[in-house]
């Protein structure tokens, strides 16, 4: 039994009716390339619910559900699910002829749409046979309550190889006996154990938190009058545009990809680093979108952007260690490489700014809020359709989650394709998740059906402008290999 921590316990919190705080990926697989002589994709299911099976005992949190705390006075806690069931979790779908990307997007789409149940441990894995060419897919999706984009990187890779004979995972010494569920006197003790020293650590907070406040003001002002620059968009500062507004419980999904060694000639002719290269490209991307629905900004679309805070010694640890950076994307710039230096200028400063918020005082902040307000406040937000009428926090999610440069397996299949799916949140109507692999930078587009149904569409401009910062580099004398 373990008690959720602040950021874990808030993503709980934020979960309502049409905010739904899980990830997942679309990892695409060959099952031609296996060695397995049964039936290329028949079996392959098969297949891989014992790899799953076999591997769970890795990591102990897909076995966990979440149990609440009576009137919500603390964040809930992990405790093994006496009925776990792997066939829930791990399920078999099939997609409509011809079953190609179009019909992969419909489909999680659907998926991203749908909430995982609450009442169970907080993951599923469909695996989606139907593709062409005979691929299947295997689409995980796990609340983020559960893991980072970092940490869950290194939970996929339990299930993985690195070549298609399947390791050997040695059994558990011992078999895997559920702990008893806490009885509601036992919860309420615990928590009660805990809020005894929460006035110490309110204290602490207020401390650095004061600190940073004073640290973030001297520093805004030695950047507006010493050094002449633009300090980092505030919260709420966002200009409103169409792409904001109060979510519904419908998603479109699209897919775009480009060699990661044409982003990376980007970045050496231009400068700025490969997430400086997608962040311009994505402010391409909106230009092009926002002067098609007829809307000029003279203020800059600003992205939020998701910073791991792990380090050599979070390595295996679960849960999430992140912050984040609030970035303009220069989109009132016409040119795209005065975008992109723009765009790589303003990353640097906002990196600098994180670091004074640091990830210990976010998660004091959040360790202190009560899952009960925090759930209310939530459901309220969404229930009056607040963001119809207030400035959004930012205008879009852009996160970039970096993978292995080698081929990986699973149940003997290739990965041959790797595309993750980020949420979106009230008020910002559409999520840019980038993840790497093979030399190839994957995008996933998710999108609010009402605010951005022209998922796909956005998806060919965000190429659009990958290929014309590529031509600019060229231009300029940049080659790629």
């Amino acid at each position: 039994m373990e008690r959720l921590s602040g950021i874990d316990a808030a993503f709980l919190a934020l979960e309502t009716d049409t905010m739904h705080m899980h990830v997942g990926a679309v990892m695409v697989f060959d099952p031609s390339s296996s060695r397995s002589s049964d039936d290329a994709s028949t079996r392959y299911v098969d297949r891989l619910r014992a790899v799953v099976e076999e591997r769970i005992h890795l990591v102990p949190p897909l076995r966990r559900r979440v149990v609440r705390v009576p009137f919500g006075i603390h964040h809930p806690m992990w405790v093994e699910d006496p009925d776990f069931d792997i066939d829930y979790h791990v399920r078999r779908a099939s997609l409509p002829a011809p079953g190609g990307p179009t019909e992969l997007a419909a489909f999680v789409a659907e998926l991203a749409g749908r909430p995982l149940d609450l009442d169970s441990p907080l993951w599923e894995m469909h695996v989606v046979e139907g593709l062409e060419s005979g691929h299947v897919a295997v689409i995980p999706k796990v609340h983020h309550s559960l893991f980072d984009g970092a940490s869950g990187v290194e939970v996929v890779a339990s299930f993985l190889d690195s070549g298609p004979v399947p390791r050997v995972v040695p059994f558990p010494s011992r078999p895997w006996r559920p702990e008893p569920i806490p009885t509601e006197a036992e919860l309420i003790g615990s928590a009660m154990s805990s809020l005894l020293r929460q006035p110490e650590q309110t204290a602490g907070v207020l401390r650095r938190s004061f600190d940073a406040v004073r640290d973030l003001t001297e520093r805004n002002r030695r950047l507006r009058e010493e050094d002449d620059a633009v300090p980092p968009p505030a919260p709420f500062k966002a200009p409103r545009t169409s792409l904001n507004g109060a979510i519904s419980r419908h998603r479109r999904f699209a897919f775009a990809q480009m060699p990661l060694d044409e982003i990376r000639t980007v970045s050496r002719v231009f400068g700025g680093t490969v997430n400086d290269v997608v962040l311009a490209a994505v402010a391409g991307a909106l230009r092009r979108l926002l002067a098609e629905r007829g809307e000029r900004l003279d203020d800059s679309v600003v992205a939020m952007v998701p910073m791991s805070r792990r380090g050599d010694a979070d390595r295996g640890a679960l849960g999430n260690k992140v912050s984040a950076m609030l970035v303009s994307l220069a989109t009132q710039v016409a040119d795209p490489v005065e975008r992109l230096t723009t765009i790589a200028a303003g990353t640097r400063l906002a990196k600098d700014q994180a670091r004074v918020l640091s990830e210990e005082l976010i998660q004091g902040w959040a360790q202190l809020a009560f899952p009960a307000l925090s759930s209310r406040i939530a459901r309220l937000a969404g229930n009056l359709r607040l963001f119809d009428h207030v400035p959004p926090l930012f205008n879009v999610l852009v996160s970039n989650i970096v993978g292995p440069d080698f081929a990986l397996w699973c149940a003997g299949a290739r990965l041959v394709a790797l595309y993750p799916v980020g949420p979106i949140i009230e008020g910002v109507g559409l999520n840019v998740t980038v993840a790497s692999y093979e030399g190839i930078l994957y995008f996933g587009i998710l999108g609010c059906r009402e605010l951005v149904p022209e998922v796909a569409h956005f998806g060919d401009l965000l190429t659009d402008a990958l290929a014309e910062l590529l031509k600019a580099a060229e231009r300029n004398g940049g080659h790629w290999a």
